[in-house]
């Protein structure tokens, strides 16, 4: 299988499994598909996810580690996720959710396994755009947690996805941010300085 996906902190693991054995964290969570669940839920498929917090004319991104994203699954199906964030006491579990990642995610991962290089899983938010995509990062042993988009990793938006940009299709960083440089820059009103 040519997709890897790096291992989670194992504390950021033990916050979510915690968390799956409260049952007032799963009652009291926004995600009926979780709470009405039958049998077991367990967190799988850890993806670490990355903000793209600023994306420069010359397309070199700053990013940096928000957590880590676990998929919830019971039975043959993800019904929700997990996010865990680091704070200054370590890994703490954030909340559970649902919505239309959780099934895109899956997709963007099968459609990935199917490629012939192999490439590493993580997620890269770009909130700017009220964007989320899988990056599929080259370098396969590298350290999940850190590092930035090279200009030959692939980045997969995932549905939804903004206007204009096509969802679950791979595009070449490269290629892709110079778009979203453009999208994400604002314009400058009538009468104020350039």
């Amino acid at each position: 299988m040519p997709l890897h996906v790096p291992p989670a902190p194992a504390p950021a693991l033990r916050t979510v499994l915690t968390a799956l054995g409260s049952p007032t964290a799963v009652r009291e969570a926004p995600t009926p598909a979780l709470r009405t669940a039958q049998g077991p839920a367990t967190p799988e498929l850890p993806l670490p996810v990355h903000v793209l917090d600023r994306i420069t004319p010359e397309g070199v991104s700053a990013t940096r580690l928000t957590g880590w994203r676990f998929l919830i699954r019971c039975g043959d199906r993800a019904v929700a996720a997990a996010e865990t964030m680091l704070t200054p006491d370590g890994w703490a579990f954030s909340h559970f959710f649902e919505g239309p990642y959780i099934a895109s995610t899956e997709r963007a991962l099968r459609q990935a396994e199917t490629m012939q290089q192999p490439y590493q899983a993580r997620l890269l938010s770009v909130p700017g755009l009220y964007m989320l995509t899988l990056w599929l990062h080259g370098d396969c042993a590298a350290d999940g947690a850190e590092g930035h988009p090279a200009a030959t990793d692939l980045l997969v938006p995932l549905a939804p996805a903004p206007p204009g940009i096509a969802a679950h299709r791979p595009h070449r960083v490269a290629e892709l941010l110079p778009v979203l440089t453009h999208r994400a820059t604002p314009v400058p009103l009538l009468g104020s300085p350039a």
